[in-house]
């Protein structure tokens, strides 16, 4: 068992006991609490007496009436450590107090329910859009960080960066942003953050009063909707169809309430998928500079697009001076990789950065500068050119199970981007108890409820296939068919 950094034992002198004694008896308390466990080594006779300032025979006398009584055991050129045989543990009454109950006020945040984190047991897991790690660019990553630690002056990458991010990133960031993206932004206006959500908290802090009115599609992402919430916002649903969000639906929400701002994921709905046709893109952002809301655009999974065309950002229009433009490169590298990125308007990027200081000095600028040298060098555009044609073949076998599988049960269209489909079950389902069947099976899907406002029974669920080699899918689907 490895040592620990420093044992610590507070022993309070009384007078009517000798140091002997009140050493042994502070140890063995620590021991039935549980602080000391089984096996775990107490500090040398001579550290300890220095640490409590007592002579060292002192802390010898004690050990030796512990090593008498069992508790310790002495390993000849080892140590002390706390016997791996206590029997006498449980016979002793835990002479404890009482735990004290904080009795203060404070604010109750509910809990965040992820409903595609793994659960125990080998399942096969139908998650909602997340990118197979095992394709992440692990050797690469690691090898730029290699170079980034062996680089003269590394030094410097150690101390307190900028609260904006790796520089280097940003403006590796800005070039993607303008070639892929068609959005022209200067590196000075980017923040990098630990994933996308945390990007669009510090808007919601930026933008919402208590009270304020936020436009959120429906269905949509239920996460952005708690957070929201959680800033004070009241939440308004608009429609989502086959165009996306309906604008039209939006401008009469504007005539009734004054509208702080809409939430929308354009390039691929979540969870529909769908794309947001340009007609209602350049509306949409007509309203925009009408009605004076801001526009938050979540470009969560751009890179995953298989269609002949690919939409550029909604923040790349001629009318986009209202839009705050918000992505991530965890979709790109991994989930674990909490790397987000956030851009707008000049003035609000001021303030958003100076509240990131508050909260979080800055984010981890050894891998931000790692990922910069990937996206530098070529090795992340090489990357995603493979993943997209992995994730299109997986798509592809998507489909074609769901098609053979299921038949005419569901309904969907093949998606033209991201890493789910979105699909309707045509006869009555039992979600609650169909996902503890298929759980009975080993194959985990996500409950559909989450996906609308007013969590309303739905015939929908959103099905991720990136995640899933194509064994993987051909046997998922086919229990889920069977289930």
């Amino acid at each position: 068992m490895l040592r620990p950094w420093k044992t610590l034992f507070n022993i309070s002198f009384r007078t009517d006991q000798t140091l002997v004694r009140q050493i042994a008896d502070v140890i063995r308390k620590e021991i039935i609490k549980g602080r000391l466990e089984r096996g775990a080594s107490l500090p040398g006779s001579r550290s300890l007496a220095q640490d409590i300032g007592v002579n060292r025979k002192t802390v010898v006398f004690a050990y030796e009436s512990l090593i008498a009584e069992g508790w310790l055991e002495s390993k000849h050129k080892s140590g002390t450590f706390i016997s791996e045989n206590l029997p006498l543990i449980e016979e002793i009454p835990k002479r404890i107090s009482k735990p004290l109950v904080s009795n203060f006020d404070y604010i109750h945040h509910h809990p965040f329910e992820v409903n595609d984190r793994p659960l125990d047991g080998n399942l096969i897991v139908f998650n909602e859009g997340g990118p197979d790690t095992r394709l992440a660019p692990l050797k690469e990553l690691s090898m730029a960080y290699k170079r980034v630690f062996q680089r003269q002056g590394k030094w410097k990458l150690l101390g307190y960066g900028s609260e904006k991010g790796d520089r280097k990133l940003r403006e590796m960031i800005s070039v993607m942003l303008a070639q892929d993206r068609g959005l022209y932004t200067n590196p000075a206006d980017i923040c990098i953050t630990r994933g996308s959500q945390m990007a669009i908290y510090l808007a919601a802090k930026v933008l919402v009063r208590p009270g304020d009115v936020i436009a959120v599609e429906n269905p949509g992402y239920y996460a952005v909707r708690k957070l929201f919430h959680e800033a004070g916002a009241v939440l308004k649903a608009v429609n989502v169809d086959q165009d996306g969000i309906n604008v039209d639906a939006l401008e009469k929400l504007c005539l009734q309430t004054k509208i702080k701002a809409v939430y929308v994921t354009p390039h691929h709905q979540y969870p529909t998928t769908v794309i947001m046709k340009a007609g209602r893109r350049i509306r949409l952002l007509e309203l925009s500079l009408q009605y004076n809301f801001a526009v938050i655009e979540d470009d969560y999974d751009h890179e995953y697009h298989f269609g002949t065309g690919n939409n550029l950002a909604l923040a790349s229009g001629e009318k986009a001076a209202n839009v705050i433009y918000v992505s991530s490169l965890s979709k790109l590298i991994a989930p674990a990789i909490r790397v987000g990125y956030i851009t707008g308007p000049k003035a609000f990027m001021e303030s958003l950065i100076n509240l990131r200081v508050q909260i979080d000095r800055q984010g981890d600028t050894i891998l931000e500068h790692a990922i910069a040298e990937l996206m530098e060098n070529g090795t992340m555009a090489r990357h995603a050119r493979k993943a997209v044609a992995i994730y299109k073949e997986r798509r592809d076998v998507m489909e074609s199970c769901l098609r053979d599988n299921f038949g005419e049960r569901i309904s969907f269209r093949k998606p033209e981007g991201g890493l789910a489909c979105w699909i309707k079950f045509n006869q009555k389902v039992n979600f609650n108890r169909y996902i503890g069947l298929l759980r009975l099976k080993g194959v985990q899907i996500v409950p559909p409820g989450s996906f609308y406002l007013d969590n309303q029974p739905s015939d929908y669920i959103r099905l991720g296939y990136g995640s899933l080699n194509k064994e993987e899918l051909i046997q998922g689907i086919k229990i889920m068919s069977e289930v």
